[in-house]
């Protein structure tokens, strides 16, 4: 344990920003879950809306310096080139 007061504040201000880090990780992955759903389902409106959301929680988790740009990018196309496919 550290015994400098700028270590102990390190310590808490790291386990916040890995705390806010995990939280908006784990909504871009649901978000991601919601479209597969959707594309296992065969229903391509339902896709199409998951899609939307999924890309909008990516790009706003690549804002906040969660995913680097290259990550999310290659995130969305993937999600996009699925939904595409399934026409």
């Amino acid at each position: 344990m550290a015994n400098i007061k700028s270590a102990k504040k390190r310590i808490l201000v790291n386990q916040t920003k890995a705390d806010r880090n995990k939280a908006i990780k784990s909504g871009v992955k649901t978000a991601i879950k919601k479209v597969n759903v959707a594309i296992e389902a065969g229903d391509k409106v339902a896709a199409n809306e998951a899609l939307l959301a999924a890309t909008a929680a990516i790009d706003k988790a690549t804002s906040k310096g969660v995913y680097h740009k290259n990550t999310s990018s290659r995130k969305v196309s993937r999600l996009a080139k699925a939904v595409n496919q399934m026409a």
